[in-house]
């Protein structure tokens, strides 16, 4: 079987198309404003981290269920308009830790800025540089008056 040119140049027009619809704004698949605010204070903490000789925190099968608890947590704080720490047993006995942590903040704009206000705080410093952490999870959720609530949490698998 072969192909015409005319074949050939429309089935390039539709290529040309299609690479053109997935570079309008909003027609792909953008991520969350709460997907971002996570990566980008991920990002920013695992910078800290490499700045000052620690080894990244890694997001992966483990980190699922730390990150599932980070992010139940962040949108009860947001629901219940009030920061306060969740219980760290049952992050440890479900998610198979050896050892876990919390920072939880409210009202910063950005993931870039909630880390700047945890290492200017020596109990979330202390957090985010601990070496024997490996693992992290992060919660970002935005409430009804357009206030950031944040659970970030850390954890070492047995």
């Amino acid at each position: 079987m072969t192909f015409g040119g005319s074949f050939v140049r429309s089935v390039f027009a539709l290529l040309v198309c299609l690479v053109m619809l997935l570079a309008v704004p909003g027609l792909a698949s953008a991520a969350s404003a709460s997907d971002r605010y996570e990566a980008s204070a991920i990002k920013w903490t695992n910078k800290e981290r490499t700045d000052r000789d620690r080894v990244k925190l890694k997001f992966k099968k483990a980190a699922k269920c730390v990150d599932g608890f980070a992010e139940r947590w962040a949108k009860k704080m947001a629901t219940k308009q009030q920061m306060y720490h969740q219980e760290l047993g049952p992050i440890m006995d479900n998610c198979d830790l050896s050892m876990v942590g919390e920072n939880i903040a409210y009202g910063f704009t950005s993931g870039k800025k909630v880390v700047n206000a945890w290492m200017h705080s020596p109990g979330h410093k202390e957090n985010i540089l601990r070496p024997k952490y490996r693992l992290i999870g992060l919660g970002a959720y935005k409430d009804d008056n357009g206030i950031w609530w944040v659970s970030q949490v850390f954890g070492r698998a047995m």
